[in-house]
């Protein structure tokens, strides 16, 4: 028998039974009887026909005869029998819709009421049936129930302060789960919780009004009317505690993050105090420092019992969510460490997100794509969103599209949970249940807080000319403090005189704070970060990053030697094979030394992690840094096969992803300075994508921040005919960026060199160590005079710039400087037409600028020679404006610039009109 047509009978008679006044009620088949739930029971039917209630059983023994006959009558299933899956449908569309009767919106002057797909007579239930007891399957841990007490249920698990959206997940275990914790009587709240509870809201309150009273007219981005936030993590950080949980790392935008600062991580309200009088000596710090809500800590919470958990922000800039994906390398880096690379999540990420934001911002969406993916996965991250239920100054009618701020966690099957701010035991419960929904599954959930915001976007800011309604009411209503208090007091659980002595003594030990940070002895503090100059940074000492020829050798063995029994593919194996006789033949290309770099640093015991869009296999077929089984799928990492002693090797193809992706590597880097960490951009151009990333932490964050990352990122570059966006890496906008050297930005145009390259990032002092950009090839990939040899890698370093050695200095009129695979054209043309008065000088690091190298080179030329800069790009673009000035000072003569004409596009879309242009770019070169 067809099971599909078993499903499809009884579908149809169901919804013959749910005809109202000869018209079928659809809706019902798609949130309240639907073909998921008559799946799933008759799943369990045929498994076993006794895990079913007799109505599941009636039904569906009725429609497989009526399949039998090709009929769809079934009217031998009993009116009860029917009645009884009609109360099943009820449940079922409760556990799907009851949110929206959800009492969760504080300024709401009366709950919701009753949605009209819930009521009980759109299911064919009447008041007659309220007593009636009906076959419940387990609801509520009970067999059978009245409908009167199922309703009771319902509205208590659904319809209260805390409204759930979970049946959106695949897997039914995950829904029974959640179903029996929300369906379950709550437990009580006893006295030292309601105590904890209303201390930490005092606490979070008196800084709030403290600082609004002192500091007038200053933004801090007040949590005033979301302070449940504070009690939220309270009660997340306890139940870390008490499982063993060793560290929280907390992302979060600029609301509430000075209470949070102070109420969580333990900042003194000293130093808060002192960024508000800008108490800073400026002689004391090299770096510009950042804005108080911009900034970041690590402390240790102490519960209320004495339990300590260590507890760290993140600190980022105004781009809101882009600390997300940052807090989760971060992260994934300390479990990592933490539990030396098994699989396993000691370490609770919580990412805090305004409601606009998180239904705003496209970041969300990848970091939340990331979460379960086999590179970024983080063991389920607690997001809580702090909804505002308004922007800046725009309402929700205007800033998403969705019913709900928290929509886009349903696209990864997150659970919901939509909670009244302003009802705190509610926010604990909450907490309790998306922790331990995390700890069983591993996986994200969303805890949507809907609050207000007392004051506007920042203290300055009047909310009230484009809101007035809703700020009158926010006027007009008390704090949660004074509502949970006045709650405490009406059942008895505490005297007025405990809840005023309370936020009475927090207030003291704050104005003690104050007037302290005011007092003349006291000195203004800040933390000194000194910052390098160009001239410090080119002139660091570089390590050791030459290798022996039998490390070379072992590398390329593991390479080339796969586990008995697997089938590389034949396009790979030769490719494989040709490495080996690279070695000898001195032909060493750009894959087979950038294995050798990782390679010999897994010897040396340096953790890599490799990432990026199609990295492990390389985007132009040139990696092969994991290898498939031709026959059976099956994966091999070769360079894992180097032996016991070797550190860690993760190569991981991302998602298609630029912002989170990077984001993700540069606070995994912040988290592991023992580590290689590299992030590839499919294209050069596609860096475009994390621009924001680039500028607000990899370029500036070591100044605003004191951060240091060693974060390395590889960029394909080459104007090759391409087309305008497979050309460019955008030279020029990392160079606009880099001062007292930041970062390395680096063009190698030989394999030795890259490889040594990378090797020195690896190797340096970590004090010294900054984000490292390297344009990497595309055509050089496989060009036969962009090799190296052996003796190149066995010996010598990094060099930033290369001299031309085939050039007789006496008799050179031309001096060409130029970076890249430029260079392979222009030797060609001069070989070609004997130009044997030319000589080509490389600068292979373009910043820190190798001004001492480069003056060193030109020294050795006539004082009458021309010198030119040669570029691929236009004239607009590429290195140009950076390394003019910087190449004239050691040229001492002026210094012209031969390039494309200057072009908002990086390149033309036709190959044979870039053919042209390079052919003509190359001859003016050197006329």
């Amino acid at each position: 028998m067809c099971r599909r047509y078993v499903i499809f009978t009884c579908l149809s008679h169901l919804s013959s039974c749910f005809s109202v006044d000869g018209m079928t009620q659809s809706y019902e088949l798609e949130f309240g009887l639907n073909e998921w739930l008559v799946e799933e029971q008759h799943e369990r039917y045929l498994h076993d026909p006794g895990s079913v209630d007799q109505a599941w059983r009636d039904l569906f023994t009725s429609s497989a005869s009526a399949a039998d006959q090709e009929r769809h009558d079934s009217g031998t299933v009993s009116d009860h029998a029917v009645k009884a899956v009609r109360v099943a449908a009820l449940i079922h569309a409760y556990r799907v819709r009851g949110h929206l009767m959800a009492d969760t919106d504080p300024l709401t002057a009366q709950r919701r009421g009753s949605h009209p797909e819930l009521d009980i007579d759109a299911f064919g239930l009447g008041d007659e049936d309220l007593e009636r007891t009906f076959v419940v399957d387990g609801f509520a841990g009970r067999v059978t129930m009245s409908l009167r007490d199922v309703l009771r249920v319902l509205r208590e698990s659904y319809c209260r302060t805390v409204g759930a959206q979970y049946m959106h997940i695949q897997s039914a275990g995950e829904r029974r789960w959640v179903q029996q914790r929300i369906e379950s009587p709550p437990p009580g709240t006893d006295r030292a919780e309601q105590l904890q509870i209303l201390y930490r809201l005092g606490a979070a309150e008196a800084l709030e009004t403290f600082l609004h009273t002192k500091y007038v007219g200053q933004k801090r981005y007040s949590l005033e009317g979301g302070e449940s936030a504070i009690v939220l993590l309270d009660a997340l950080l306890h139940r870390c505690i008490k499982t063993g949980v060793s560290e929280a790392v907390i992302g979060m935008a600029h609301r509430g993050r000075l209470n949070v600062l102070a109420n969580i991580v333990g900042k003194s309200s000293a130093e808060i105090f002192h960024e508000f009088e800008d108490a800073v000596d400026i002689r004391s710090v090299q770096g510009s420092g950042d804005v108080k809500y911009h900034l970041g800590a690590e402390g240790n919470y102490r519960a209320l019992n004495g339990g300590t958990i260590a507890v760290s922000v993140v600190a980022n800039p105004s781009h809101l969510e882009i600390v997300g994906p940052v807090a989760q390398g971060v992260v994934r880096a300390r479990q990592e460490v933490a539990t030396d690379g098994a699989d396993a999540f000691p370490i609770l990420p919580i990412v805090i997100h305004g409601d606009a934001a998180f239904a705003g911002q496209g970041v969300v969406g990848e970091t939340l794509n990331m979460s379960q993916l086999p590179g970024y996965r983080t063991g389920g991250t607690v997001h809580i969103v702090i909804n505002n239920q308004l922007g800046f100054t725009t309402s929700p009618a205007y800033g998403r599209t969705s019913g709900y701020a928290t929509d886009a966690a349903r696209s990864v099957e997150a659970p919901v949970f939509h909670v009244n701010g302003d009802d705190p035991e509610a926010v604990v419960r909450v907490a309790r249940l998306a922790f331990d929904y995390r700890q069983a599954f591993h996986k994200d959930v969303v805890i949507d807080l809907i609050c207000y915001r007392r004051h506007g976007h920042s203290e300055v800011d009047d909310p009230s000319i484009t809101q007035p309604a809703m700020y009158d009411r926010i006027v007009a209503r008390p704090s949660v403090r004074k509502l949970y208090a006045e709650a405490l007091i009406r059942r008895g659980d505490i005297s007025e005189r405990q809840v005023e002595g309370a936020l009475r003594d927090y207030r003291e030990r704050l104005e003690r704070a104050f007037v302290e940070t005011r007092a003349p002895s006291v000195p203004g503090r800040s933390p000194a970060r000194v910052v390098p100059g160009d001239a410090e940074a080119e002139a660091a000492p570089q390590a050791p990053t030459a290798i022996t020829e039998a490390t070379a050798r072992h590398v390329i063995a593991a390479q080339t030697s796969p586990p008995q029994g697997f089938t590389v593919h034949p396009r790979v194996l030769p490719q494989l094979r040709r490495r080996a006789t690279m070695l000898d033949a001195g032909t060493i290309d750009w894959a087979t030394a950038e294995s050798l770099a990782i390679g010999s640093l897994l010897l040396d015991g340096v953790p890599v992690r490799l990432a990026g869009q199609d990295s492990r296999r390389g985007t132009f077929g040139q990696r092969h840094a994991v290898l498939t089984d031709r026959r059976t799928g099956l994966e091999h990492i070769p360079l894992s096969s180097l032996g016991a002693s070797a550190a860690d090797f993760a190569p991981y193809d991302s998602m298609l992803s630029e912002l989170a992706a990077l984001a993700f590597e540069y606070g995994y880097s912040l988290a592991r300075p023992d580590a290689l960490v590299l992030w590839e951009a499919q294209f050069g151009d596609f860096a475009n994508g994390a621009q924001m990333v680039i500028d607000e932490y990899i370029a500036s964050s070591e100044q605003k921040w004191g951060q240091r990352s060693g974060v390395t990122l590889l960029l394909p570059h080459g104007l090759e005919g391409q087309g305008p966006d497979h050309s460019s890496g955008r030279i020029e906008r990392f160079l606009q960026l880099c001062a007292q050297g930041n970062m390395s930005v680096a063009v190698p145009s030989v394999p030795g060199n890259y490889f040594h390259l990378l090797r020195q990032q690896a190797l340096g002092e970590r004090e010294r160590r900054r984000p490292l950009v390297v344009f990497t090839p595309k055509s050089m990939l496989r060009l036969k005079a962009a090799t190296s040899t052996l003796t190149e890698l066995t010996t010598g370093a990094f060099r930033a710039v290369l001299p031309d050695e085939t050039a007789d200095a006496a008799r050179t009129r031309r001096v060409l400087v130029c970076s890249g695979k430029v260079f392979y054209d222009l030797d060609a043309h001069r070989r070609s037409s004997n130009l044997s008065d030319t000589a080509i000088v490389r600068v292979e690091r373009l910043h820190p600028f190798p001004e001492r190298e480069l003056s060193a080179e030109l020294a050795r030329f006539p004082a009458d020679a021309e010198v030119r800069w040669v570029q691929e790009e236009p004239e607009n673009q590429g290195a140009w404006s950076f390394v003019g000035p910087r190449v004239r000072r050691p040229a001492s003569r002026p210094v012209e610039c031969v390039s494309r004409p200057p072009a908002p596009a990086p390149a033309v879309g036709s190959a044979r009109r870039h053919a042209d242009e390079q052919k003509a770019l190359v001859a003016s070169a050197f006329r």
